[in-house]
Order: structure tokens, then sequence, then C-alpha cells
């Protein structure tokens, strides 16, 4: 039954040509509101952003206005030229560009449309992106880096001068990072060359949709706009179409008033698909893009998995679980098994594998994987070939591969907006209700897991704010336009403006990154090498050399992997020696983090942590009982949502919500309660307990590992200036634990210090810089940024750089830039990128500013139960002589003081 449209003076036409109308009718569907108010908002000339559940057809709604012109665009007439591109489509992923010209392909073919498609990503092959440049397709399905490079070509207005829009699929995994800058300064330079442009934007989970809107259209409306009072222009040349009449706001409400469809088949159906589900809102505010979100959508069907085995106390494997997870395979056509990092996914694949009885086809998928393999993963996906993949987020936006009818998550999702992104990845159908199980791999990830859960169910999203632009993006941007062909700084800073995260940006700052970019700064100007472009007679700027455009395409990017440090043993005082032997590689960023003097356990030695030469972590024999040691923390690389952290600490006030969980969990949480105290939501919870010859503190601000990890870096200067003598610590996601030779719970008791002055906010101030300026954070981060911003090159033919030489030329330039210009540009955008990256310094205030006057100490004999999972990862790695003067226990023991005896096995 179908809902008759309400009358309106402000109705206005959707064209849908004739043979888009057939092939609906020939399949039995009917277009659905949202994808006809796109094409609408679209004809109208709007840029708009679409949010909409999985499975609701948001693919063909984002082409759909592209699909319905190309099909009315006349011929190409002989010996006219070939013309360019008409719609760009960015994805955030190879595999789902891949996807997507499979999946666009089929309904361009059904329909008979006269329309070329083909993918440019890094894995195409330089003779195809050659004859792309020679003859266009057009719809170009592409990666931001690729656009990139596009622009940067001397061709490129040339290039994009027919096109008409540019659609972002998944759009709110491009928009917050470094990536999604470079982005959006590439759609500011396509609205240069094409100001009436039209910006889609794809989503199917969004927190802030307004910031979205503003990231599609030109923050500078007036500089990209085009003459108003004007009919828009067709892509059929000269041909006119009357702008639709705005739509109306019914009742008050954001929802557009029914339009007439020109498809006489299907308009009752249609007219009453607009009626329900869908609210719109066609951009009032010339610096947001219209809206159009769609309601409703199948609930998901998702549940924890109530192992039979006892469930970990830390630990981020699952291993225990691999038996039912195999079963669950078993019982399904194909299963999805997502987990958070490459390290995780391949050992999940071997545990599978050593389960695998049936001999199921089972599959690994991951970005470190040779495109040649990942490509066959997805054939035999898209061929249902597979009972199993093991995945990470190379599949978790958008793809729609197979039958999939499981998802598995293996470990906690670290945000709900994610797991909703994940787990659509089953059935793929908006009417069809996806099914997952959640694996929690320790027992705080069973809290996680359950609000992450129902934080599905109610549509919560948590999905990350933008950020300002990063200046060292902007450097890279610079320079490419520059590559392309000589600019005005007046009007580039016009253009850099209008894209949202630059909007804010100085006339200053940008002056001074051109100054960077053109001399490398104060401090560098006389080194030739860094003069990359200089200003004409003319006041324009250009490159100093066509090598230098030679350098910047081969270099272009954000994305900038860390390599891992040998470490390197040497005799005390030898630190420049390179004799010493190499023990084994430690991830960069945990040295990173260590001052010289710093002991920390590895490879079954206390080491003294020397300093970092090039890209070696030199140590020495360690000891002592003055020294921090600092364990290496092995986690997951998505930090905790704030909203997730929000609901852990909820759901642990609430007795009430306990019984959702498995048994074994709510007696662990019952047990604390009995023994110590359950932190409040809006409380923080500190304990202090004596074991062995050690005496610990243990917090939990739930704040995740990064800010966890800052703040115990803090805490432990903190302590020592107070005589406290800490020893070390180590950051989960959930707690933080700190440990030393004094009792910390008699001095805070005694005052000297108390909690609210050791957790005041003002650590952020002297206590970060003068860890920042000790650590080697700052030099690691300056790499990444140098890299970013063109600085260093990594690849040039025949002069490609190793790691090492990379590390080599940043630190010697780091160096001179701390001693003779300490606010140069780049150690600026080091900081920013400090504080918001790695240390999560703005997420950390927010905990000082919301537990001050509100931290509950509880002084305990023995440890809680709450404490063991943190207090496991101080004994992960073995340590043997000297070494056993530090805090290492067997984990049973551990369990059966916090338990009680007797309640250690089990259930427990």
């Amino acid at each position: 039954m179908t809902a008759k449209p309400r009358p309106t003076d402000e109705s206005a036409e959707i064209r849908l040509p004739e043979p888009f109308v057939r092939w609906f009718a020939t399949k039995g569907w009917a277009p659905r509101a949202h994808q006809m108010e796109l094409l609408a908002q679209a004809q109208a000339g709007q840029s708009v952003l679409l949010i909409a559940p999985t499975g609701a057809g948001k693919t063909l709604a984002g082409f759909l206005p592209t699909l319905t012109e190309l099909a009315e665009r006349p011929k190409r007439r002989p010996g006219e030229g070939h013309r360019g591109i008409h719609t760009l489509y960015i994805s955030p992923l190879k595999a789902l560009a891949v996807d997507i010209e499979r999946n666009l392909g089929k309904p361009v073919e059904e329909i008979g449309l006269p329309v070329t498609i083909e993918t440019r990503t890094g894995d195409t092959p330089a003779h195809k992106r050659q004859r792309q440049k020679l003859v266009p397709p057009d719809i170009l399905l592409t990666t931001p880096e690729q656009l990139a490079l596009l622009i940067a070509a001397s061709d490129a207005r040339r290039f994009f001068e027919d096109l008409r829009y540019v659609i972002f699929d998944e759009l709110h995994s491009l928009v917050t990072s470094k990536r999604g800058h470079l982005l959006a300064l590439g759609l500011a330079r396509l609205r240069t060359f094409v100001p009436d442009l039209r910006a889609i934007g794809l989503s199917a989970t969004v927190a802030e949709p307004d910031e979205l809107r503003r990231w599609l259209v030109s923050q500078n409306p007036l500089h990209h706009a085009p003459p108003s009072g004007l009919p828009a222009i067709s892509p059929s040349r000269g041909e006119i179409r009357p702008t639709l009449a705005p739509p109306s706001i019914a009742d008050g409400r954001e929802r557009v008033a029914p339009r007439k469809l020109l498809i006489s088949p299907l308009e009752g159906e249609m007219a009453g698909r607009l009626e329900g589900g869908v609210s719109a809102s066609p951009a009032k505010d010339d610096r947001l893009a219209g809206l159009i979100t769609v309601a409703g959508g199948a609930k998901p069907d998702i549940s924890i998995l109530d192992s039979r085995e006892r469930v970990p106390w830390a630990g981020h494997s699952a291993r225990y679980a691999i038996a039912e997870i195999y079963e669950a395979i078993r019982q399904h056509k194909t299963t999805l098994l997502f987990v958070n990092t490459r390290s995780q996914a391949e050992l999940l694949f071997q545990e599978l594998w050593r389960a695998n009885e049936d001999a199921l086809p089972i599959a690994l998928h991951h970005g470190s994987l040779d495109v040649g393999q990942r490509r066959r993963v997805e054939k035999a996906m898209a061929d249902n070939a597979l009972r199993a993949i093991v995945a990470t987020s190379t599949l978790d936006l958008g793809i729609d591969w197979g039958d999939v009818d499981l998802v598995v998550h293996v470990g906690a999702p670290k945000g709900a907006s994610r797991l909703a992104q994940r787990i659509g990845r089953a059935n793929h159908r908006m009417d069809e209700p996806s099914k997952a199980v959640l694996i929690p791999a320790n027992r705080f990830e069973v809290l996680e897991c359950r609000a992450a859960l129902d934080a599905n169910y109610i549509g919560a999203q948590d999905t990350p704010p933008l950020l300002d632009g990063a200046l060292d993006v902007l450097a890279q941007h610079i320079l490419g336009t520059a590559c392309a062909a000589p600019f005005d700084a007046d009007l580039l800073y016009e253009e850099v403006t209008s894209a949202a995260p630059y909007a804010g940006l100085d006339r200053q700052t940008f002056d001074r990154v051109v100054d960077f970019v053109a001399t490398g700064g104060y401090a560098l100007k006389s080194y030739e090498r860094y003069a990359r472009i200089r200003r004409t007679r003319e006041g324009l700027w250009r490159v100093t050399h066509p090598r230098i455009a030679q350098q910047y395409r081969l270099n272009i990017g954000t994305i900038v992997e860390m390599p891992e440090l040998n470490v390197r043993y040497v005799r005390q005082g030898r630190v420049a020696g390179y004799g010493g032997r190499v023990l084994g590689k430690v991830e960069e960023y945990f040295a990173e983090t260590l001052r010289p003097g710093d002991n920390f356990l590895f490879a079954g030695k206390v080491l003294r942590f020397e300093g970092i030469r090039e890209n070696e972590c030199i140590v020495s024999g360690g000891g002592g009982k003055t020294q921090i040691i600092v364990p290496s923390y092995a986690g997951g690389k998505f930090p905790l949502s704030t909203y997730l952290a929000d609901q852990v600490r909820a759901m642990l006030a609430d007795p009430d919500r306990w019984h959702t969980l498995p048994e074994q969990v709510e007696d662990w949480l019952r047990l604390q309660r009995e023994k110590s105290v359950l932190p409040m939501r809006g409380d923080l919870l500190v304990e202090t307990f004596p074991r062995a010859d050690r005496h610990y503190m243990v917090a939990y601000p739930f704040e995740g590992r990064l800010a966890h990890q800052t703040l115990g870096m803090l805490l432990t200067r903190r302590l020592e200036r107070a005589n406290a003598r800490p020893l070390g610590f180590v950051a989960t996601d959930y707690s933080l634990a700190v440990w030393g030779l004094d009792d910390m719970g008699a001095l805070f008791a005694a005052g000297k210090p108390s909690l609210g002055a050791l957790f005041d906010e003002d650590m952020l101030g002297d206590d970060l810089e003068a860890w920042l300026n000790d650590s080697w954070m700052l030099k690691r981060m300056f790499r990444t940024c140098a890299v970013i911003a063109g600085l260093i090159e990594k690849r040039f033919p025949g002069q490609e750089k190793t790691g090492r030489q990379v590390t080599v030329s940043a630190d010697l330039i780091y160096d001179v830039l701390r001693s003779h210009e300490p606010d140069h540009i780049l150690l600026q955008a080091t900081r920013a990128d400090a504080a918001a990256g790695l240390l999560d310094v703005s997420r950390l205030a927010d905990m000082l500013s919301r537990i001050r006057g509100r931290i509950v100490h509880k002084r305990l004999d023995q440890i809680s139960p709450l404490a063991v999972p943190v207090m496991l990862e101080i004994g992960k790695e073995s340590v043997n002589g000297e070494a056993n003067e530090t805090l290492l226990m067997e984990a049973a023991d551990l369990v059966e003081e916090a338990m009680g005896a007797g309640l250690a096995g089990g259930s427990r």
C-alpha cells in the first residue's frame, strides 16, 4: 500500500530517462525515495551528503545523476575530440574501487548505456594510466593519492574541464586524517577548474553530519560560485535545463515536499516511497551541502560469544575461542572475520588453519599482501568460493562480494560506528538483518563489546571529529600546484581556505608555508636543494627545475610507514659503536618514548636505553633500582572511542545491567564490589596495594591507550619529584598501573602528594614540555612531517633511500631547526601531530578536567579483581637473573590472590 503525495505549490519534476524506467520495471524494482531525492538535488546544481544504512543503495544513488546525464548526452560527432572525465569517484580503498567497477558495470550494461568506467589506483599499470590521460573514461574510479597526482600534471585543467560530479564513497573514513586534508585541497583545486562542480558524499556512519556537509562544499562560496540567476548547464554542452524549485519544509520538519516524477509506470509507488523514511535538507546555507538521511533498515542480529571456555583476563588474541569460531564458520555459507591489526589477522588465520579439520577454503586479506594475492581472494569471494575470510580494515568499507551471511568480530571494535560498518558487510541488504558475533579477547573487552552492541541497536555514532588541516600536507599541495603550472599566491590562498579543513588558516601561516616550500625556512635557505619553487618577475611561483616535479610525483601521499628499530646491545659508554649484537626489533613508537637512562624489558633482559642512532635503538646492560622500567605495550591499533569509554564506565556503575554479561564476567564485577569499589561513571578510581616487595597504584580512566601512555609518562615524572621512587608503568585501553619502591597509598593519604595534586591539569604544561624535549618522540614525528612536506624524498630513480637514510636526514635537519629555528613551520606541524596523534592530549585534558574533585582512593591490602588485567601486562616478558628484582608473577597466583582461593579457576 502506498501513500499519495501531499499537494504542494513547490512541487518539482525529477527527470528519469525512459531506459532507466524500463530497467527498474524489468527488475521488479522501484527507485528508492532517497535515490530520487539525491537526483533532484543534483539536477538542481547542489552538492549533497547522503547518509543511509548499509544495503540501502547508496552507490546507485550516488551515480544516478551521472548515469542519467550520460544517457542523454549526444553521441560524439565524427572528428570531435575525446571528451574528458564526466564523474570522478574517490574511494578510501583500492579494493572498493575495484568492487564498484564490477557492480556498477552490470546495470550500465543491462540498461544499455554508452558509458565507459575504469579504475586508476596504485595497482594500475603505467601504460593504462598514460592511456587514460589521452582517452579518459566517462567515469574514473580512483583514490586520494591518484587525484593528487592528476591535479599536479601540467594538463590538469584540460583533463578535468568536462568534470561534472565528484563522488566520495565512505566519506566519514576519508576526511578524518591527513589523507582527508590532501583530498580536501584536491577538491578545492577541482572547483577552481570547474566552478559549478557538484560533490556527492556517501556514508553509512556519521556522528556530526554538518561537518561533512561543510567538507563537501566551498567555504569561500563567492570565490567558486557561478553567476547567480543562470540556469544549470547539462553535460550535453549547451542544453538548458530549468533549475528545480527548492523543496519545502513540511510541518516544521526537514522533510522534502514530494516531487512529480516523469516516470508514469512507477509514479504511484514512487510517490508513496517519498513519504516514508527519508528526510532531506536542501542547503539553506551556501557553506553546507544538502543532506538526505535514510531512516530504518532491518535491525542487525548481534550476539556476544558466551564461551564455554574461560575468558582471559588480558591479551588480544582470543585463542580461547578458536574452536567456537571454527564451528560458526562451519554453520554458515560465508563468514567474514574482522580483526584490528595485520598481526592479529595473521595469527587468527594460522589458528583457524590448525583447527580446519574439514579443509574448508579460508583466505586472508590485508593491505600488506601482494596485489595479485588480494585480487585472487576478492575474485574467490565474488564467486562464493570461500567459506571464511580473515580481514582487517581493507574489507570493512562498502564491499559487496558474495553471500556473506555472518560477520565475526574478533576483539573489541573500539568504536560503535566501526562495528556498524563492519556488521553491514553481512547480507549487505537494507531490509534483511545482518548477523554478527563479537568475540571479546579479554574481560574488559566483554564490557566494551556489550557497550558497542547496545550502541548499534540505538543507532549511536562515534566517528572521530574533523581536525584542522595539517601544515605539512599544505606544503605538499603547494608544491604540487606549482608542478602543474605557476600559481599566484593570493589566488591559491583563496582556494586553500575554501577547503573546510583550512577554512581558518590565516594568511601569515600560509605565507610561511609557501616560504618553506621556496627556501626550506630561515635555517635551511642557504642550501640550494631546499629551494623547490621561486617567484617570477610576474609575481607567480613556479618550480625551480623539472626534476622537482618528478620527485614530487614519486613521493606523493600522506601514508608514511614507520619502520621498526634494531635493538643493538653495546657495552655501557660505547654508544656510538656498531659492533654489538642485535637482539631483535622493537616498534619505533615505543623507543621514541624513552629517555637516556630508562630501563626496559626486552628479549629476556633488563636493558638500559642509551639513545637512537639512525635506525637502531642502542642499549646496554640495565639495572639499578631507581630507573624507570617501561614495558612494551601490545594492543590494537584503533583507540577506544570516547563514546564506548563512557558507556563502559556507565555499565560498571550500574549492577542492573550486569545480567546481560556472561556469568564469569558478572562474577568478576561482583567480587570487585566486595573486595574494593567499582568506579562510578564520572569518577576516577585509584587503587593502591602492596605485592611482594613492591607497591602499586592502579587508576581506571577508560580513556584509551594513547592517553594512558601519556598520563603514565607524566605521572612517573611527578612521583619521582615526590620521592615516591617509581619503577615503571604499563597502560591498556582501560587502566594504568604504576609501581615503585615506596607505599604510594600512605603517601597519598598523607598528602605527599595528594591525588588531586598528582592528577592536576597543570601536568600538561611544563611537565609535558620537559618530557617531549627529553624524549625521541618529536624527532620521529618530525621525520613523518618532513617526508609528507617533501623536505626529504624516499623515492627517486636510481637514488632510492632506505629507512635508515631517511632517518639520518630527518635527524640532522631536526637538530639544526631545533637549535637555530625552533619556531620553524615543520616543528610547529610536528608538535600539533604529536598532541593529536601520539599523545591524545585533548582527550587527556578533558579527562583531568572531568575528574577534578572526583578522585576516589581505595587503599587495599592486596590486588583487586579489576586490577588483574593490567597487572598481567607487566609480566608479559620473561626475564632472568637481575630482572627477578622486578615484579614478575605467575598468572594463576595473581588471579587466586585477587579472586580468593578456589575462585581463580572454573567459571572465573
